[in-house]
């Protein structure tokens, strides 16, 4: 029996929704230009600078967090500026792209799919372009599960240049640490259905003041995704369009969930994810893409290329006993399958996947031995 409605859904983003943020979400419509929505938007503002580990306001959009990314770029660069873009994976690619869209000199610094960046290449780059305005990272790079070290890599640039260090923390901002004062990055983004756990349509964009003063020098014409605009609204407690609001009751339940189990606890619990999930993995010798050092907590990725079987034959035959994850991009594409826990993911999830992923092994004809990935998994919690 196929049973739609317990399909467990093990991509890096969107993510699971928990029920009470579903109960959150389900309110009453309320005007959005009314007294009880100033205060939701005042509350969810309020509670993100611990997400950020910011003293300033962060601003809240509707939007994808791909906006978010566009947003960082149009107001922070502009045409005939110069910009480094980190790349080491398909979304520092798509900072790249937007970039080049806005007529912005392009420097990329490409690392190899499956590293992260480190802070002696970025220095040495930095120092070769020494006109860039801006500097953007990708904190996790969702499409090869590999971490990059944000603080390190801010103080690269920040010894050797005055651009603002600019960051995409979409896919892992609330199950990794996020300290954007103290390691002075000057916008930091990211966005509602990943660890938040959060449908898509919420963009969070945290910024220095560094950064303002920038921005608010910059001639680049920019509407809907004008941050000033959402910083004299944020100062009313207002928004300058009209907010998703059934998004941000959501947003604010999330923010108590995780306030409630505790920043620390929350971080540890996606490091035993991974941990158990990266385990299970290489007992049953599967091959992973990124070293342990670069690994994130919030995606781990498989690398098929070193295998004689196939990875889209995996999720397929994963997907018919109701168990999704996700495949490889741009050239990864057919090469890999990631496996998402973040959010709305414990223990008993990662042990789900992993015994799914050995049945569908088991059937697809690849050696493994049943029971063998759970068994690591379960030795990683009970610390065997």
């Amino acid at each position: 029996m196929n049973w739609q409605d317990k399909a467990h859904l093990r991509i890096p983003g969107p993510t699971p929704i928990p029920l009470r943020i579903q109960q959150a979400m389900s309110k009453p419509m309320i005007g959005h230009r009314g007294q009880a929505a100033s205060r939701l938007l005042q509350e969810c503002a309020t509670s993100l600078r611990a997400l950020f580990g910011t003293t300033h306001t962060p601003l809240i959009l509707t939007g994808s967090g791909t906006s978010a990314l566009e947003a960082a770029v149009t107001n922070a660069v502009q045409p005939g500026d110069e910009a480094i873009v980190v790349v080491t994976g398909a979304f520092g690619d798509r900072f790249a792209k937007i970039v080049e869209r806005y007529g912005i000199a392009l420097h990329r610094l490409d690392v190899p799919w499956g590293t992260s960046c480190s802070p002696e290449q970025l220095a040495t780059f930095v120092q070769n372009h020494p006109r860039a305005k801006a500097v953007f990272l990708t904190y996790c790079e969702t499409s090869t599960a590999v971490l990059n070290p944000i603080a390190e890599l801010a103080k690269a640039v920040h010894d050797h240049s005055d651009a603002l260090v600019i960051v995409d923390g979409v896919s892992c901002l609330g199950a990794v640490p996020c300290h954007m004062d103290d390691w002075q990055v000057d916008i930091m983004v990211t966005g509602s259905q990943k660890v938040l756990m959060l449908p898509p349509g919420l963009a969070m964009v945290a910024v220095s003041e560094r950064a303002w003063k920038r921005i608010e020098q910059q001639t680049q014409p920019r509407f809907y995704l004008d941050l000033t605009a959402y910083k004299r609204s944020m100062e009313q407690h207002s928004a300058p369009y009209t907010p998703a609001v059934s998004l941000l009751y959501g947003l604010k339940e999330a923010l108590l969930m995780l306030e409630e189990e505790g920043w620390e606890n929350v971080f540890a619990r996606h490091q035993r994810l991974m941990r158990m999930t990266r385990a299970g993995l290489r007992a049953l010798g599967l091959p992973l893409l990124t070293s342990d050092d670069d690994a994130s907590p919030t995606v781990t990725a498989i690398d098929g290329r070193q295998t004689a079987w196939d990875t889209e034959s995996l999720r397929k035959h994963m997907s018919e006993m109701n168990v999704t994850i996700a495949g490889g991009q741009q050239h990864l594409k057919g090469q890999i399958a990631r496996i998402g826990h973040m959010g709305y993911c414990d223990e008993l999830d990662v042990l789900t996947v992993l015994g799914v992923l050995e049945m569908a092994c088991f059937k697809m004809g690849v050696p493994v031995e049943l029971g063998t990935g759970v068994k690591a998994a379960q030795e990683v919690i009970l610390h065997v």
